[in-house]
């Protein structure tokens, strides 16, 4: 009989080694990138379920602040659009720093100074246009003009993480600023949603231009659409949609395997499948992409974006009649 209740207890303990362990991603990714993502982590984690939620990343902030109050955070992971966002988690002291995390062939701009949040891939923000209805332009302000009343797609930094990052990266060049967001108010238009819905009015000619990232320009592209993509002369905004750990998950291990695996080389080649920038360099980028290099990347200081949020998204809501 004891030999007997060991050999179950043995049993037991394998089963549990077994076991699978399932952890929670909230990610702003489009639903059929976030499932991809998924399938091949499990694939190379085959102990490690996620269950994933999928909103636009000011959505999923205020998810997380109400989920903070309750004390009820359900995430392990985040994977969205902007560092602003997980920069206002990290001042609350929300995330978890992972200073072992394999960084080693990155940019050291590419990940944050304290190790909470990692970019995956390089998204850059510039002027889509409609080719059938439209001409490519070179700047920015190149696209106040009268004829573009009412005609120009631009994603809500109330909702995008993309858009609130641009916001950001464009008020803090003094060759552009808030004049250019007062410009777009002048001419009637009108901020709302996220990037697909943009990508979507410009591809259908409901709109001459889009203020968008790269991929959803370049991919409506590829598959036949009449558009193009302009990384404007004064510069583009970028961000790396980046990763971070939640401090109060209860699977720390599990939670940074996922994001080994999306700065390991597999998770690189995986962005470029997707048809996105990878950030190793020795992965190569998407068909059809313009080189990092070629573009002039607007930078900012992140630390004092996320002290001065608050107000600037007032101001924009402002400026907008929001």
């Amino acid at each position: 009989m004891r030999t007997l209740t060991l050999a179950a207890l043995a049993l037991v303990a394998a089963t549990a080694a077994h076991a699978e362990t399932t952890i929670t991603l909230y990610t702003s990714q489009p639903p059929e990138q976030a499932q991809q993502t998924v399938d091949a982590f499990e694939k190379a984690n085959p102990d490690i379920k996620v269950n994933w939620t999928r909103n636009g990343t000011s959505a999923l902030m205020n998810v997380m602040r109400a989920e903070i109050e309750a004390g009820q955070v359900q995430a392990d992971i985040l994977l969205v659009a902007d560092p602003i966002n997980l920069g206002l988690l990290k001042a609350r002291d929300q995330l978890l720093a992972y200073p072992d995390a394999p960084v080693a062939a990155y940019d050291k701009a590419a990940y944050d100074k304290d190790m909470t949040y990692f970019g995956t891939k390089a998204i850059t923000t510039g002027i889509a246009y409609n080719t059938n209805s439209a001409k490519p332009v070179k700047k920015w302000a190149d696209l106040l003009t009268e004829e573009n009343r009412g005609q120009i797609a631009v994603p809500s930094p109330l909702y995008s993480g993309a858009a609130l990052n641009h916001l950001h990266a464009l008020i803090n060049q003094d060759t552009i600023g808030w004049s250019f967001y007062e410009g777009l108010a002048n001419l009637d238009i009108a901020p709302e949603g996220g990037n697909g819905p943009a990508t979507k009015a410009v591809a259908s000619g409901m709109a001459k231009y889009a203020i968008i990232v790269d991929a959803n320009a370049l991919r409506a592209k590829a598959k036949g659409s009449p558009v193009d993509y302009i990384a404007p002369e004064d510069g583009v905004s970028f961000i790396g949609e980046p990763v971070a750990i939640l401090k109060s998950t209860k699977h720390v291990a599990e939670a940074k395997k996922f994001v080994d695996f999306l700065l390991s080389k597999e998770g690189q080649e995986l962005v470029s499948k997707q048809g996105n920038l990878p950030l190793l360099a020795d992965v190569p980028s998407p068909e059809g992409f313009p080189a990092l290099s070629s573009m002039k990347l607007l930078g900012y200081d992140v630390d004092a974006a996320v002290k001065a949020n608050e107000e600037v998204r007032a101001k924009f809501a402002d400026i907008f009649g929001m």
